[in-house]
């Protein structure tokens, strides 16, 4: 595929860059910036009244399956999505919160949502007006997805399902308005049968808790969600199905937002680089690194358009691009902190202090911190391997 841009995109890219210049004013001023790896807790409900701004204009579910217009929002051509991502990224807009439900859930819904469903959630979603949070991992079940024990039994009564047990690492949890649940609905099944993809709204007093996990840079994007007899609107894809259902979304999951998170690596990149620059230094190793850091970053973004321009797909360029850019977050955190040497160490007088987000560390410290999880969260490393070397390459499973 020739990934070119024409005349429709650059049209598009005038009319995005206007778009943006003029509703990132006023109170959404504020907004610009905020966000980002480490930084999730910045703005939240100004950056959700964003996510609202965003809909009204159209620019929520640019690649959904769905015909144009359909739910409020503009279909997009592969090129087009990518002009606005990068617009997006050039104006410094707010990161987004309602990833989870554009890229995640709705083309989920898609692809094997009823029509009712389709019709219930996707209009929230392109809105911006309903966020979502995945409730996948365990404490016992991260990377072994199948061996979830948190279950959902069928009230007789109404004829829906309550959901009991916990899951962990639940992104955005604490803001979100419903969650797509991986529960085990078979009594007595084991590892990938008898599991069932569920909708659950989190505004459930007393049957959802959500208790946030705070991590080491201060931050707590990251949450445990305990479910005390929850009730599930909805299943997906048909009782007993939720492991295709889920297998289908982590698939789905790549795709134009890779090259958007690229973006935004570009511009950690130049601030390392400039810190580097500002800093007058000439150590050849660091400078080497650098280089090297830049050259991944272009050849990331290559692979990037050549696996989106494939007409066949590729079954292993989620894998690919997740080990790709998962190790190269990583280097540059600890690029961010070498180029500034021993300065990179000090912390805030009181590292004690018990309030949240207020540790006080720079940016540079922030992203170090956080980019230690980069290869774990997502499919770990070693996962990605196993899923390369099994499903594409054909090689004989793993021994349990």
């Amino acid at each position: 595929m020739d990934f070119g841009f024409g005349e429709e995109d650059e049209e598009l890219r005038g009319r995005a860059r206007a778009w943006l210049a003029e509703h990132l004013a006023g109170p959404y001023e504020e907004a610009v910036g905020l966000g980002g790896p480490g930084s999730e807790h910045e703005g939240v409900e100004l950056r959700r009244a964003w996510e609202h701004e965003l809909g009204r204009g159209g620019w929520i579910g640019q690649g959904w399956d769905t015909p144009d217009g359909a739910y409020g929002n503009r279909r997009l051509s592969l090129t087009g999505q990518v002009v606005w991502a990068e617009e997006y990224a050039a104006a410094r807009a707010p990161a987004r919160v309602g990833h989870i439900g554009e890229n995640l859930l709705a083309p989920t819904l898609i692809a094997y949502g009823s029509p009712e469903q389709q019709a219930r959630f996707l209009p929230g979603i392109a809105l911006g007006e309903e966020l979502w949070c995945q409730g996948y991992s365990e404490p016992g079940a991260g990377s072994d997805l199948a061996g979830i024990r948190t279950t959902a039994v069928r009230d007789p009564g109404d004829g829906l399902h309550r959901v009991t047990g916990q899951k962990i690492w639940t992104s955005l949890a604490q803001d979100a308005d419903w969650c797509f649940v991986l529960a085990r609905t078979e009594p007595g099944s084991k590892r990938h049968r008898g599991l069932s993809f569920l909708l659950v709204r989190m505004d459930q007093p007393g049957r959802v808790d959500v208790r946030p996990i705070r991590q080491m840079s201060g931050t707590s994007e990251f949450n445990e969600v305990f479910f005390d007899g929850a009730v599930a609107a909805e299943v997906v894809g048909g009782e007993g199905n939720g492991w295709s259902v889920a297998m289908g979304l982590l698939a789905l999951e790549r795709g134009v937002s890779t090259l958007v998170q690229q973006i935004g690596f570009a511009a950690e990149l130049e601030r390392v680089v400039g810190a580097y620059v500002a800093a007058g230094a000439c150590d050849p190793v660091l400078r080497e690194r650098l280089v090297r850091q830049w050259a991944e970053l272009r050849t990331m973004r290559w692979n990037a358009l050549r696996t989106l321009g494939s007409a066949d797909g590729d079954p292993g360029a989620p894998s690919v691009a997740k080990l790709l850019w998962g190790g190269w977050h990583r280097r540059l955190g600890e690029l961010a902190v070498a180029v500034r040497g021993g300065a990179a160490t000090a912390g805030p007088a009181d590292w004690a202090q018990e309030t949240p987000y207020e540790l006080g560390l720079d940016e540079e410290q922030r992203l170090f911190l956080f980019t230690r999880a980069d290869t774990i969260y997502g499919g770990s490393d070693e996962i990605q391997r196993n899923i390369i070397a099994e499903r594409v390459l054909g090689l004989p499973k793993e021994s349990r």
